[in-house]
């Protein structure tokens, strides 16, 4: 989250910046991401770190992506407002809960408006796991291997869970 609640991305540049250092540090560290949505004041990451460990890439991708965005905005000082909140995962129904849970959070905080728009959304993996986009360093065949064995199939079971849950109230 943004220092203040304040932006963390202003702009197409900013976004593009963040993703990319989210993906080149994930294929440097062998750190899976399985979800993640980039909104403007913060970022979801549903990650299972490698050998190099969470704090250390996390603050590689955060403190890279705060120097960058001070250059560009002639700005100073912190960017995100503390240290990242992670939680373990060690439950397998709730892996599902929680990648739909971030993939929907664009659409719960209205920046999105509908599904179908959620499915093309280039700062929301929802679209490269239902294959509208590519983004060769997101583990997407581990989160649709939890929908079906073959890829079709996993996708449609995929993309009808995410549906049912824009339906539902948001839930603990």
């Amino acid at each position: 989250r943004g220092i203040e609640k304040r932006q963390i991305v202003d702009d197409d540049n900013d976004r593009r910046s963040f993703v990319d250092r989210m993906g080149s540090l994930a294929l440097e560290t062998n750190t899976a991401i399985y979800a993640w949505p980039l909104m403007g004041n913060h970022a979801h990451i549903f990650l299972q770190s490698g050998p190099l460990g969470l704090s250390k890439y996390m603050k590689r991708l955060l403190t890279g992506y705060a120097v960058y965005y001070n250059r560009r905005h002639g700005r100073h000082g912190h960017l995100p407002q503390n240290r990242f909140k992670s939680i373990v995962v060690e439950e397998d129904a709730y892996f599902q809960e929680l990648v739909r849970y971030i993939h929907l959070n664009p659409l719960r905080a209205g920046i999105i408006d509908s599904i179908s728009k959620l499915e093309h959304d280039r700062w929301c993996v929802h679209s490269v796991i239902i294959g509208k986009l590519k983004n060769d360093w997101q583990d997407k065949e581990y989160v649709l291997k939890w929908f079906g064995k073959k890829i079709g199939e996993a996708r449609r079971a995929y993309r009808k869970f995410v549906e049912n849950g824009a339906q539902q109230e948001h839930r603990p």
